[in-house]
């Protein structure tokens, strides 16, 4: 059984308090949150402890994994106390707003053995799954092109700010909506080596882009492109798909479906030339609790199960995750007509004129904000 507390109690934090407390190998012990009113309630009526202060929860508790919820600035200074007393982090995405942080916790969780996932749930999803599986068997021959797109609705008018639509607290469209697009095309073909023509436009946010639209290079000659929109009022909710192209046919994968076509057929795969569909609902595993997909639960049982084998090999590793923060980097360098170079963060980490690296455990990094979660 795996002893496990849960740091933010947001929209993303109450979904995994559901599914996480619902999971017959986990025992929830404690939540985290700097609101009273929602500690106070949840150890009212049921039987989890309650923190407002993270530090504390680390302290007291004795865990084995953390689920960390909260928004994504404070991400580096909790994942790395966490880190630090040795537990199994499952983090929500996007991963870490600075690269240079994100690079340090993954070879922090690495050096330590320390079983570490983030939330980028699309990889749970059926039909990316078994794009993902086809891709591997090369049934599209050699991959020349790639798109990866993500639409919704959550800013369709000038509003007050809220941490997502903070360039300090959530990061914007960037790293709300187009990172589920770049961990995709991450997932599928690798991290590309430059990005080019990125336009970060704003409609309605204050402090951050509302729209991204990028180009992508690799370095086999693959060529790919980002699009994303989070003030699209034709969405209900957010949509996401991706279309390769390949010698041997193309592929178009969304939340429903995966369609394939292919110029020659290929038997080992149960593929016919010509057209294919295959239906999320036939790709998809029944999972124990249903919240707002089988992909949420999906995700934190494969984390579950990771924790309980001690294999660090998880689906989305911190790692990962911070290969997709760096193509966000250079999307935000390229759109001032910076550095377009997508491992430029980890040159200028390399360099000797950087003397002076992030420190995960300095205190006077600590704001009061984030000592609570």
């Amino acid at each position: 059984m795996l002893r496990a507390a849960l740091i933010g109690l947001g929209k993303m934090g109450i979904s995994h308090l559901a599914i996480v407390n619902a999971h017959p190998n986990v025992n929830l012990l404690a939540v985290c949150d700097t609101s009273d009113y929602l500690v106070d309630t949840l150890t009212k009526y049921t039987p989890l402890r309650g923190y407002t202060d993270y530090r504390k929860l680390l302290a007291t508790e004795g865990l084995d994994a953390v689920f960390v919820a909260t928004p994504s600035r404070l991400h580096p200074v909790m994942v790395a106390t966490a880190l630090d007393a040795g537990l199994a982090v499952f983090c929500e995405k996007p991963f870490c707003l600075d690269a240079t942080e994100g690079e340090t916790l993954a070879s922090l969780a690495e050096s330590r053995k320390l079983v570490n996932q983030v939330g980028y749930h699309y990889r749970f999803v059926g039909a990316f799954g078994e794009l993902k599986r086809l891709l591997d068997l090369g049934v599209l021959g050699r991959v020349h092109h790639i798109r990866a797109e993500a639409y919704g609705p959550v800013v369709l008018k000038p509003q007050g700010a809220t941490w997502r639509t903070s360039k300090q607290e959530g990061g914007g469209c960037l790293y709300d909506y187009a990172s589920h697009a770049i961990d995709l095309v991450n997932y599928y073909v690798g991290r590309p080596e430059a990005v080019a023509g990125t336009v970060l436009n704003r409609l309605f946010s204050r402090d951050v882009e509302d729209e991204v639209y990028s180009n992508l290079r690799f370095a086999d000659g693959l060529t790919g492109q980002i699009a994303a929109n989070w003030s699209d009022e034709s969405q209900r909710k957010m949509s996401t798909k991706v279309s390769v192209w390949g010698t041997n046919g193309k592929a178009v994968a969304d939340r429903q479906e995966l369609q394939i076509y292919l110029r020659d057929p290929m038997p080992t795969a149960d593929l016919k030339a010509g057209w294919t569909v295959r239906y999320t609902t036939d790709l998809t595993e029944e999972v124990w609790y249903y919240l707002r997909g089988e992909e949420y639960s999906a995700q934190i049982d494969h984390f579950v199960k990771a924790c309980l084998a001690k294999d660090m090999n998880t689906r989305s590793t911190f790692r990962t995750a911070l290969d997709t923060d760096l193509v966000a980097a250079a999307m935000v360098r390229d759109a001032s007509g910076g550095d377009n170079r997508v491992d430029a963060n980890l040159r200028a980490e390399a360099s000797p004129q950087r003397s002076r690296w992030w420190n995960p455990f300095r205190r006077e990094r600590d704001s009061p904000a984030a000592l609570t979660g």
